[in-house]
């Protein structure tokens, strides 16, 4: 067809042009796969920056980001004027005169070779940030040709630079370029780098800030200000005479700001939003199943994502736990002063720091390098070098070999604690350690530990659903319960924390109260400790639950997360409702992508429910409960303020928690040594009363005080349905208590009977009174004490006997 041009000139022309489209058409539709990919006009109109999701409480405070490349997004009006004018003068003297391919720049770099500068424009350096044209994935089958891959890279930047001129304002390429460009230190866009060079937002940049920052542009490690600052000085002063030179800074200002050195001034982006934390990871990990399905990268498309988590209970619980833990560190080292904490089950030495030091990786490759000179390795676990410590007063850097670090790190006490709504599923607080910096294991959901006493309320729910009530009694004695292992026989012979048996009936109320191991074993043995485990996963615990005699006791290690969701069912009349930690995400312009709801399943009729928070009460209410240490803090008890809860410790006193009910939320906590060789001496020490039990008190205290944290005080919810069973049923009141700890004791035959006590009818008074009950006269409801056994009757006597001797010794001296 193009015989029929006669002038062959214009034939010529007219050829080379349809080739000229061809070729570019092929370029655009990756023909044959040869180009490699090219931005479509649908990628063109909707731009990906590849911006990190941000992090949100409940109430709107922002407390962390996720992000690839650290970068917040601004529009022009919020960028100084200095930036634009350095930027130009430096990068694209003609940035808006051409229309993204400067000609003149492209004919000076050919016909110079590129030794008088390169022609990419401010537009074409934003098709390759934006759109990556010089990745690997970008490129086609041609790549493999040196010249001709240069050639398409750079045809290619300049169809994307033409599409984007066409599609955008020059404002908005300036703006979209200084929002992707890097800065260094992993420091993306103009307002991220405003923050960490210099402390400002992006318009208050002043005319020598951003000559540094554009300067940087050239080289981000060798003109970056805290590496290399002489070199960042000297660039800098390369971009205000580019200023001067094109008319943007007069000759007087170059000249004093020339002379100024570079003042930086280090920052942040917002708090918390630089760093790393327990609940940042732990919504990426609630969230990385929901990114799956549903097509996003948390790291790159600028999500916002509000949680579940109120800033105020957030912060009281982080003081709370600050607070308290203190207190127990010392408390820790005050017990073991210059010795060793690490001892087995068994009293038994254990030599921790060797064992912790052979289990890192480095110790196998050491052994490889110097098999037969073990000095050489315990040589490179000795040296000393400077390094970076927790202590309560700050970061400490010290010297420290390896070794010291283990020792050090092998004593420190931990925690983790959780705030849940029952009635809505949301976690309110989430507190996964001391540090994250430090101690990255989160021991709210990635720690399990024996759960002690708090796991015995499952062997009384158990009770309650074979029918039994809180009243009905069982009497504290010796027990011996055979079970079957691998075929074989065997005997459990718990022991209660004092190592004592008082063979008194106490109600089940009492008795969870008091959390006496006897009777616990004695109702697992009546129920069976299948059903146990049964109705511990029915109320929301996931581990595995070695079904034992034991298990009423906590043998078994669960989760902080656990407890407080299996605890919330009681609280939510009998509803298991999963945990939720998100509440709703959105995208950048705040339109909802999805909105959370916690799922829910009945497990428990209200009736039974009910009944276990009385139960719970019964920590505070009845004589001798281990809750009642709660007592120190009199702000918690206001305006007829209940509480419920249940104090756990475990064998050798490793593991401590208390798990606090009030009519609104339920919390947890755990408090140990992530080492579990290293425990306390004593219940006095380190039981959960006197370790865990504190910092729900400080928290709720706060809580309480704060009118407007929205949680107020007030009893428990009265029930909503029918009572059927008897449950006001007043304790006898004893004088002295023995039974002081709350411990899982460690089996025994042996056990020491203990002398009666003198007892007292019960003050406690029940308030809720069940619809059917007949009205009686007040002085019959006072409980009648308790009549002796024929045992207790007979050492009464021998203690009579044993006196009147030692009267009449004293009566013929």
């Amino acid at each position: 067809m193009f015989k029929e041009i006669k002038n062959k000139y214009l034939r010529y022309s007219t050829i080379f042009i349809f080739f000229i489209i061809i070729f570019f058409s092929a370029l655009q539709l990756n023909f044959l796969w040869l180009f490699g990919y090219s931005p479509s006009v649908r990628d063109i109109k909707a731009p990906t920056l590849r911006v990190g999701s941000e992090l949100y409480t409940s109430d709107g405070k922002l407390i962390g980001r996720y992000f690839k490349e650290n970068r917040t997004p601004v529009n022009f009006e919020e960028i100084s004027p200095s930036i634009i004018h350095a930027l130009v003068a430096t990068e694209d003297v003609r940035f808006y005169k051409h229309w993204g391919i400067d000609v003149q720049a492209v004919g000076r770099a050919v016909i110079g070779f590129g030794k008088d500068g390169g022609a990419s424009t401010i537009t074409q350096q934003l098709a390759k940030n934006l759109y990556r044209t010089r990745y690997n994935k970008s490129q086609g089958l041609l790549i493999k040709i040196p010249l001709v891959r240069t050639i398409i890279v750079k045809l290619k930047e300049w169809l994307t630079a033409v599409k984007l001129e066409s599609n955008y304002s020059k404002n908005d390429i300036i703006t979209m370029y200084l929002n992707t460009v890097s800065f260094g230190n992993n420091t993306y866009g103009i307002k991220t780098a405003s923050r960490i060079y210099f402390d400002k937002e992006a318009k208050e940049l002043s005319t020598t800030d951003a000559a540094m920052l554009v300067g940087m542009l050239k080289g981000t490690s060798l003109y970056n200000p805290t590496k290399n600052p002489s070199k960042a000085l000297e660039r800098r002063n390369v971009v205000l005479n580019q200023m001067n030179k094109y008319k943007y800074l007069s000759k007087d200002s170059l000249v004093l700001l020339t002379q100024q050195p570079i003042k930086l001034k280090e920052g942040k982006m917002e708090d918390g939003s630089d760093g790393d934390s327990y609940l940042r990871a732990a919504v990426a990990k609630y969230l990385d199943k929901w990114c799956t399905d549903n097509g996003y990268d948390l790291y790159e498309d600028g999500l916002k994502i509000y949680t579940t988590i109120d800033s105020k209970l957030q912060g009281y619980a982080e003081e709370a736990v600050k607070d308290q833990m203190r207190i127990i560190q010392r408390r820790f080292y005050s017990v073991w002063g210059n010795e060793d904490p690490w001892y087995d089950s068994e009293k038994q030495k254990v030599d921790y720091p060797a064992r912790a030091m052979k289990n890192l990786p480095v110790y196998s490759l050491l052994q490889k390098k110097f098999p037969n000179n073990p000095d050489s390795v315990l040589a490179y676990f000795n040296k000393k070098k400077r390094m970076q410590i927790f202590t309560y007063k700050g970061d400490r850097d010290t010297l420290f070999s390896t070794l010291d670090s283990i020792r050090y790190y092998g004593k420190i006490m931990n925690t983790g604690m959780m705030t849940m709504e029952p009635s809505t599923g949301k976690i309110k607080v989430w507190v996964g350690g001391l540090d994250h910096k430090f101690f990255k294991y989160d021991h709210v959901n990635q720690s399990k530990r024996q759960a002690g006493s708090t796991f015995k309320p499952f062997a009384y729910l158990t009770a309650l659903e074979q029918g039994m009530s809180p009243c009905d009694k069982f009497t504290d004695k010796p027990v011996k319960i055979a079970y079957q292992d691998k075929g074989e026989t065997k005997y459990w012979e718990p022991k209660n924390a004092d190592y004592s048996v008082t063979y008194r009936e106490m109600s089940l109320r009492w008795a969870m109260a008091k959390s006496v191991n006897t009777i616990t074993a004695q109702i697992t043995e009546k129920v069976g400790w299948d059903n146990v485990v049964k109705y511990a996963h029915e109320c929301g615990i996931d581990s595995h639950l070695e079904s034992v005699p034991s298990v009423s006791l906590g043998s078994n290690d669960v989760s902080v997360f656990e407890m407080v969701k299996a605890y919330s069912t009681f609280m939510n009349k009998g509803v298991k409702t999963d945990p939720i930690l998100v509440e709703k995400i959105t995208d950048q312009d705040n339109n909802v992508i999805d909105e959370f709801k916690a799922k829910t399943k009945r497990v428990l009729t209200e009736e039974i429910a009910w009944l276990m928070t009385y139960m719970f009460r019964g920590g505070m209410e009845e004589p001798g409960g281990t809750s009642q240490a709660l007592w120190e803090w009199p702000n918690l008890f206001k305006k007829n303020n209940q509480i419920g809860g249940k104090t756990g410790t475990s064998s050798d006193y490793v593991d401590a928690w208390y798990m606090g009910l009030t009519k609104d939320l339920v919390t947890g906590v755990w408090v140990g040594c992530d080492e579990r060789t290293a425990h306390f001496k004593n219940g006095e020490q380190g039981e959960g009363s006197r370790t865990a039990l504190p910092i729900f008190a400080r928290f709720m205290e706060k809580v309480y005080l704060d009118q407007s944290s929205g949680y107020t005080y007030g009893p428990f919810p009265k029930a909503t349905v029918d009572i059927t069973r008897s449950y006001n049923c007043p304790s006898p009141q004893f004088v002295r208590d023995t039974t002081t700890t709350d411990s899982v004791a460690i089996d025994s035959t042996e056990f020491v009977p203990e002398t009666p006590e003198t007892e007292t009818p019960s003050a406690t008074i029940e308030p809720e009174v069940k619809s059917d009950e007949k009205k009686t006269d007040p002085s019959q409801n006072s409980a009648p004490a308790v009549p002796l056994t024929k045992k207790e009757e007979r050492e009464l006597r021998r203690k009579k006997r044993q006196e009147e001797k030692e009267r009449k010794k004293i009566d013929n001296i």
